[in-house]
């Protein structure tokens, strides 16, 4: 397995950029397209050496993971591409890859057609952007984002006691269950403060970011309004919180 950034960095990418995974071996295949970035495929062109690309797994939809395919498969026009387009993985299939073979496990939340592959032979999940190091995952609301479905995706890949996480973006995760942990308080931690929040009257979504986030850069206000929306339609479909009149409100509990 070799980690090929995908030369594409950013302060939302990383340095480098995307993480995308070369398989190397009887079935060659790449874990995530990145951008389409000239030096990310010959970057791949040079870890494969003689081999041709046979297959290209996509974790999910968003352009810095899956904008690469057609570049991709320009320079590898009989490479099959699947979990993008029309070929959509089915959650517990077996698929080739490399010289193994890996599962696929649909772990929706920061997309609705996000999946997490696992290696079974070595314990450990191509895990896209499930979970990363040094910061934590957006929950687009707005764009399909689920926080019920990313918590339970979340506990999912625990339950697995998976010996590392290759995300797609940072460093490999060692500590999975430290970190899958961490990001479920975190969360937590995020849900009371948006609830003290709806007790104070804060009622519109950019009110609640500006009690919570204390200076925020002005880049990052619209990640943290979806992720406040994330939590907001969460405690409204378990029943604690309202949407009415373009605001929100908290319900008060039954005596």
């Amino acid at each position: 397995m070799l980690r090929i950034p995908a030369a594409n960095a950013s302060p939302w990418t990383g340095p480098g950029g995307n993480n995308t995974w070369l398989l190397r071996g009887v079935l060659p295949t790449l874990i995530d397209a990145g951008v389409g970035a000239p030096a990310h495929l010959d970057a791949v062109a040079e870890g494969l050496g003689r081999s041709a690309l046979a297959q290209v797994l996509i974790t999910h939809s968003h352009p810095d993971h899956a904008g690469g395919v057609p570049d991709f498969l320009a320079r590898w026009p009989h490479a099959i591409v699947r979990n993008f387009g029309s070929d959509r993985c089915r959650d517990g299939e077996v698929i080739e890859a490399g010289d193994t073979r890996l599962v696929a496990l649909h772990t929706p939340g920061h997309a609705p057609d996000h999946f997490c592959f696992l290696d079974e032979s070595r314990r450990e999940v191509y895990c896209g952007d499930l979970a990363r190091l040094g910061g934590t995952v957006v929950i687009p609301a707005s764009q399909g984002g689920n926080l019920a479905q990313y918590l339970a995706s979340l506990q999912r890949v625990r339950d697995l006691a998976p010996e590392r996480l290759l995300p797609g973006h940072g460093p490999i995760i060692d500590d999975p269950r430290a970190v899958i942990d961490q990001y479920l308080q975190h969360r937590a931690e995020r849900e009371a403060q948006v609830l003290e929040a709806l007790a104070a009257g804060r009622t519109r979504v950019a009110d609640i970011v500006q009690g919570i986030y204390r200076g925020l850069h002005p880049a990052l206000v619209r990640a943290a309004e979806d992720s406040v929306l994330a939590h907001l339609i969460k405690l409204r479909d378990e029943g604690r919180a309202v949407e009415s009149n373009g605001g929100w409100r908290g319900c008060v509990p039954e005596a």
